[in-house]
Formats: C-alpha cells, sequence, structure tokens
C-alpha cells in the first residue's frame, strides 16, 4: 500500500478521561511503523507527516519499551477548558 492508502487505516479510538485529561489512542498501520523515528521524540511536523490528523498543538513526550511501540503525545488547552489531552500512539 502507498502512504495514502496506509493513512487511511490508522485508527482513532473514542475519548476517554480521567479528574484532568482527555486520553485517546492511534494505531498506526504495522507497515508505517519503519517510518517512525527511533532514535527522538516526533516534531509535530514529524507525526503529522506520518498522516496523523490531530488538533494543532500536540507534542510528542514519550516513547515506551520495549520495541518503541507505545508512542504518547500530549497538548496543553487553554486553562479555562478545564482539562488537557494525551493521545497514545500505538504502532
Amino acid at each position: 500500500m502507498n502512504r495514502e492508502e496506509l493513512q487511511k487505516h490508522i485508527y482513532y479510538s473514542d475519548k476517554y478521561y480521567d479528574d484532568e485529561y482527555e486520553y485517546r489512542h492511534v494505531v498506526l498501520p504495522k507497515e508505517m511503523t519503519k517510518l517512525v523515528p527511533k532514535t527522538h521524540l516526533m516534531s509535530e511536523a514529524e507525526w503529522r507527516g506520518l498522516g496523523v490528523q490531530q488538533s494543532k498543538g500536540w507534542v510528542h513526550y514519550m516513547i515506551h519499551e520495549p520495541g518503541g511501540s507505545l508512542w504518547i503525545f500530549f497538548v496543553v488547552v487553554v486553562p479555562l477548558a478545564g482539562y488537557s489531552l494525551y493521545i497514545i500512539l500505538y504502532q
């Protein structure tokens, strides 16, 4: 599959919440995992380049081992909104 076709297979979970945050899992197709950098946390331009579509301001802040299969992102929302938002990206 080409990249455009792979992007159609990115899975976005329903949102879920705790007292402070809103969360969502994003699952990439297995074929896309080779495109994810292993040496550094991704910039917004990098994860958008993979085809992940979220609102502006998300920050990749953690890689979960083993295998680097869990990628976690967050964005701080305006305090008046009452919550911050996290994305967990599985490969």
